[in-house]
Order: C-alpha cells, then sequence, then structure tokens
C-alpha cells in the first residue's frame, strides 16, 4: 500500500485512498475563498452571506468553502489515529506536539508573510494555522485517555460549546483576550498593534478530537464495506439533524433563520449558520456531508480521483505556495484597478487596508484566477508529492 500522514505533517504509516481524495477535494475548493479575498471587488466592502447585501452565486461561493476547515481539522484528527497504529502512545504524543507547535509557528512567520508581504505588518492574526496547531497539542494530551473519552470529550466541546456564547468579557481586556482564544472571536489592539482572533480553539479541539475518534474504524479488523457503511449512515444521520435542529431554530447557532422576501433567501437564511467559532449547526453542515462523502470514495479514485488526491498529499505545502501565487498575482492586479503594486503589500487584514479602496474585480475573474492557480499548481505539487514518497527517509519532509 502507499503511505499516509497525519494532516501531511507526519511519519508514513498506511495510506488510505479516500482520506486523500477528499483532502484533496478541500484543498482545491479553499483556494476559491482566499482567491476572492484577494481579487473580489466586493471582499473589501461587506460578508458575503450577508442577506441585505448578497447574491445566490456570492453566497454559495462562500458557503462551499464552509466545508474546509472542519473538513481538515476532522482528517488531520483521522489521520493521527493511523499514525498511532505504528507508534506508541509516548511516541504518538511527542509527535503531535512537536508537529502542533511547529503549524503553531507557522501561523505567525510564514502564512503571516503570505497574506501580508510585509515583515513589519503591526498586525497578528490567529487563524487556522493556530486552531490546527493547538488543536494537535491538545490530542498530544488526550491521545493517554481511551477511546471512549476522547468520544465524550470531542462531543461536548462540538455540541455543548453554544452553551457558552453568552459568556463575555470588558472589550480589549486581558480577560476578553483569553476569552477570544477559547471561544468568542474578537479584535483587540495593544501598543499600536492589532490582533485578530478569528478561530478560537474549543470547538476545533473537539472536531480534531472527533475525527481521532472515528479514525478507528479504518483498523484492520473492521471490513471496507463495514466501514462504508457506518460512515454514510453516520453521515446522513448527522445531515439530517443539522436539518432537524435547524429547523426548531432553539439551539445549535446563535444566528437563527427567519423567512424572507422570497424562497431562495429564506434557503440561504437557514444555511447561514456561524463559523466563528464553528457552531454545532455549522459542525453537523459540513461533516455530515463530508462523512458520506468518505463512503462513497472508499472506492479506488478514477483519473480525476487520483489528481485531486496529489493534493491531498501535500496540503501543507499547496496551502503555502497558492498563497504566495495569489498575493503575487494581487500585486500585478492591482494596476489595473488605478492602484499601485505597492498597495497589496498590506499593513492591516485585506478587507480593512484603507489603500485598497475600489479595488477588485468581478466573480467571474476570481473563478478565473482560482481555476489557473489550482491548475498551474498540480506539476509542482505532483512533483513534491513524488519526492517525498521516494524520500521517506528524510525526516525534514514530514514537516511541509
Amino acid at each position: 500500500m502507499q503511505k499516509m500522514t497525519a494532516g501531511r505533517l507526519d511519519a508514513p504509516v498506511a495510506r488510505i485512498a479516500s482520506i486523500d481524495w477528499v483532502r484533496g477535494l478541500i484543498m482545491i475548493i479553499m483556494a476559491i475563498d482566499h482567491t476572492r479575498d484577494f481579487f473580489h471587488a466586493d471582499a473589501q466592502v461587506y460578508d458575503p452571506t450577508s442577506l441585505s447585501r448578497t447574491t445566490p452565486i456570492l453566497f454559495f461561493t462562500r458557503w462551499i468553502t464552509h466545508f474546509c476547515a472542519p473538513g481538515f481539522m476532522f482528517l488531520s484528527g483521522m489521520s493521527a489515529c493511523l499514525v498511532g497504529k505504528r507508534k506508541t502512545k509516548k511516541e504518538l504524543s511527542l509527535f503531535l506536539l512537536k508537529r502542533g507547535l511547529w503549524v503553531v509557528f507557522l501561523e505567525f512567520t510564514a502564512f503571516h508573510f503570505g497574506m501580508y508581504f510585509n515583515l513589519f505588518a503591526p498586525e497578528v492574526d490567529f487563524v487556522v494555522f493556530w486552531a490546527l496547531g493547538i488543536s494537535m497539542i491538545a490530542l498530544a494530551g488526550l491521545v493517554y485517555f481511551s477511546r471512549n473519552f476522547i468520544l465524550v470529550f470531542g462531543l461536548l466541546m462540538v455540541a455543548g460549546h453554544n452553551l457558552l456564547d453568552g459568556i463575555s468579557f470588558t472589550p480589549d481586556t486581558l480577560g476578553a483576550f483569553e476569552w477570544s482564544l477559547l471561544h468568542k472571536p474578537g479584535f483587540f489592539t495593544y501598543k499600536g498593534i492589532s490582533i485578530l482572533v478569528a478561530y478560537p480553539v474549543v470547538p476545533w479541539i473537539g472536531v480534531m478530537a472527533l475525527g481521532y475518534w472515528l479514525g478507528g474504524l479504518y483498523s484492520n479488523e473492521v471490513a471496507a464495506g463495514r466501514r462504508k457503511k457506518v460512515l454514510l449512515r453516520l453521515g446522513i444521520i448527522l445531515s439530517l439533524l443539522f436539518v432537524l435542529l435547524r429547523f426548531i431554530n432553539v439551539y445549535g447557532d446563535p444566528s437563527h433563520w427567519s423567512y424572507q422576501s422570497s424562497p431562495v433567501f429564506t434557503l440561504l437564511s437557514f444555511l447561514k449558520t456561524t463559523k466563528y467559532p464553528p457552531s454545532l449547526l455549522y459542525l453537523l453542515m459540513t461533516l455530515g456531508p463530508l462523512i458520506v462523502l468518505l463512503s462513497v470514495t472508499e472506492r479506488s479514485p478514477g483519473w480525476l480521483g487520483r489528481r485531486i488526491s496529489v493534493y491531498g498529499r501535500v496540503p501543507l505545502f499547496y496551502f503555502l505556495a497558492h498563497i504566495y501565487l495569489l498575493h503575487l498575482i494581487a500585486l500585478a492586479a492591482t494596476n489595473f484597478c488605478g492602484h499601485k503594486w505597492t498597495d497589496m503589500i498590506l499593513d492591516q487584514v485585506l478587507g480593512l487596508d484603507p489603500k485598497l479602496k475600489g479595488y477588485g474585480f468581478s466573480l467571474g475573474v476570481v473563478y478565473a484566477v482560482w481555476a489557473a492557480v489550482v491548475l498551474s499548481l498540480y506539476p509542482l505539487c505532483s512533483r513534491y508529492d513524488r519526492y517525498k514518497r521516494a524520500n521517506k527517509d528524510k525526516w525534514w519532509l514530514s514537516y511541509l
């Protein structure tokens, strides 16, 4: 069999083709949102899920990318479980701890520079790499507990964290900042530095823990046919549970749906769940279909599936490469909107930097750039994937 790594940051173990397939699809879809951030005119103006201003195509351009962060966190947990089959608990724990610290380091270095192209930007962001790394560090401790404990812990984190929505602290205080790191996103300033906390870690730790628990289905004791049935049923149940809880409109998301001026916008309201932090309904809405997809991709991938899987085998490499490539293209694109290329050397979060007022293109241009970036990175990702598989003895490759 081929070899697999946890979140593609790990040592080799037996690969599962469906995990690569699904993770690769996630990485491709994820690039839509980052392309929109760098190129869409309205990305600098309003939230694409704002029902008072959005259009259905813009809403779904943003909505489809909601599957990416939960999917990557969940699959990273599953992959950690697979890595653990070749390691002792102590070895796996140390493995996750080191990878988690490395990913957090990347958040504030390589990823930060890719987003700003400015070594001195007075901005510190706690976003996706931060949450991924902290979740790995938390899982490094959880692996010492029983599988039943990990399941209950993950369920409590995912299903129960919305009970904490009413807790708040005085704005711009240390208590508010600490609470943002755990549960409630926030924006802070400290000695001229802006601090954005977009990914509180509590629910994300729960998602990774549940992925780790479900990774037990990929043991040698579980037949492929039975695994497919379990995954299919579980995914359908979670998806139906989302519909039921969302319809009841009582618990699971701080933003309730309501009837709108048309059936289409009523549907948009129904699907507009909260990502920051990911609500119970947001996670049911995204993880349910993702688990179904894991079931239906259990069979051997075809021509397209094999190529999508390439992105899934080198996701960290692809993630950083596509951010840098998008930003480089955006440097050139500023000239077409009457701006200087230096305006894309940012001092603030992309959508807030006043230098870029009036910058941006249509949604059609966004999709064209997205397709060009994904396709252009395929040869590089494919070559790097082959290099990694041919040089499994090089320890440093597990960090990229």
